[in-house]
């Protein structure tokens, strides 16, 4: 049981720090997709974003999609826009206009659907005031989700509880963003404080303090990843079910506690082990909590076991790359 000690004591110190707050903050952010194109693409797309809601769709969500014509746009909030979607059959894209669309200055994702051929798209999304063509099977939740869903929700960064509170479909792949951001965020913290730890002068001053503040703040992070998660699967924030989901984060203190005794016995292999551990946790977490949303139970300690290694191999990886070019 102190792996369960410690989770409950560091948990009472984090959740004085937890902003809910800004939770309900970012729920409410405004934001907008223009769709244009084939008017019954359109309202195919339309209704697959919008899908998932329980009664009836919210106004607040529906205001969130504006149909507009791209040779004359005419949008109600422009400064609200984060992406255009133009949607058409094949050969449509080649004559259709987009300059008028660019002046937007927004990302103009074009979507052809051409039941023949398999979905596809580019590596990323769409730069403000440029192009990018995807092709699509069908208005599915799966060909899209790949690249589309993705580059739609990274043309919203910033505001992407608020999406996936108003549209549903997008909501794993928020989550899965949410969880990119709150990992990067968890190595940064942990590789900072290895480093200190491994200044001799500043780690025999800071150094206990460091191991104990980098705890505290990763898991400030992880409990944070939890309710943005939450918020954006339709949840106002609520600290206290946080504990509900717990069992999800709890291994996380045990991770982190081989990393911290490895950067000892390691020095410079540990202080990758060590980021990478805190990588890997909170992509375990991020999951974990998206996976119990998407089917209402929690994974399996063998699913959750297979996620963190690869995610802990993925980080080892990238943090000894980084390691390497210091050295150079």
């Amino acid at each position: 049981m102190p792996a369960a000690a410690d989770a409950r004591n560091i948990f009472s110190i984090v959740r004085k720090s937890i902003d809910v707050r800004s939770v309900h903050l970012h729920v409410r952010k405004p934001f907008r997709f223009l769709l244009a194109g084939d008017p019954a693409l359109v309202s195919e797309l339309r209704a697959l974003l919008l899908s998932g809601h329980d009664d009836t769709v919210p106004l607040q969500a529906a205001a969130c999609l504006e149909t507009i014509r791209p040779a004359a746009p005419v949008v109600t909030n422009p400064n609200e826009v984060r992406a255009i979607v133009v949607l058409g059959r094949p050969g449509d894209a080649a004559s259709a206009d987009f300059d008028a669309l660019s002046m937007l200055r927004v990302p103009i994702l074009a979507v052809t659907v051409d039941p023949r051929a398999p979905a596809s798209g580019p590596g990323a999304a769409p730069a403000p005031g440029s192009r990018a063509d995807y092709v699509v099977p069908a208005i599915a939740r799966e060909p899209l989700r790949s690249r589309f869903f993705t580059h739609l929700v990274e043309c919203a960064g910033g505001l992407e509880i608020a999406v996936g509170r108003h549209l549903p479909v997008l909501r794993e792949t928020v989550a899965a963003k949410l969880t990119r951001n709150a990992a990067n965020n968890a190595l940064k913290v942990a590789l900072a404080s290895a480093v200190v730890d491994h200044i001799p002068l500043v780690g025999i001053v800071l150094g206990a303090f460091a191991s104990a503040g980098d705890m505290v703040a990763i898991t400030g992070i992880q409990v944070m990843l939890m309710l943005h998660i939450e918020a954006a699967y339709g949840r106002d924030p609520d600290v206290h079910r946080t504990w509900q989901l717990l069992p999800v984060i709890g291994g996380g203190f045990g991770w982190r506690t081989l990393a911290r005794e490895l950067v000892g016995f390691v020095p410079i292999a540990g202080i990758a082990i060590k980021g990478a551990i805190a990588y890997a946790g909170t992509i375990v977490v991020g999951e974990g909590v998206t996976f119990f949303h998407e089917h209402g139970r929690h994974m399996t300690k063998g699913q959750a076991a297979t996620l963190y290694e690869r995610a802990k191999n993925d980080a080892i990886g990238f943090v000894r790359e980084l390691v390497a070019r210091f050295r150079r």
